[in-house]
């Protein structure tokens, strides 16, 4: 049976990331953070950092307010590289590994 894949058009590891460094930055602990959004224990803001999960809609709007930004901001998008059917036919290997080398760092400069 195959894995299912929650949240496919968000990175949840580099969300974590982002997440704690901003949090991090402001000054904020993640005990702070538990206060602040009123949970039982810290253990919810560590599995964020790690991508384990994502913090629900309501954390999300919560920590952009204390932040003074958009929730969007916390939010990481997947590198997703494009499908080309039959670029075998069309182009030589060398000119596939150049035009998905040239894709991930357009995207990358972009995100």
């Amino acid at each position: 049976m195959a894995k299912r894949i929650t949240y496919p058009n968000i990175d949840m590891q580099r969300t974590g990331i982002k997440l704690k460094n901003m949090l991090e930055s402001a000054g904020y602990t993640p005990r702070m953070i538990q206060d602040y959004l009123h949970l039982s224990c810290v253990q919810p803001i560590y599995r964020w950092y790690k991508g384990k999960i994502l913090p629900s809609v309501d954390h999300l709007f919560m920590l952009s307010e204390l932040l003074n930004v958009h929730m969007e901001e916390f939010l990481v998008k997947k590198n997703v590289v494009p499908v080309i059917y039959d670029m075998e036919q069309r182009y030589s290997r060398d000119a596939q590994q150049r035009f998905i080398t040239y894709y991930k760092k357009i995207y990358q400069s972009v995100a």
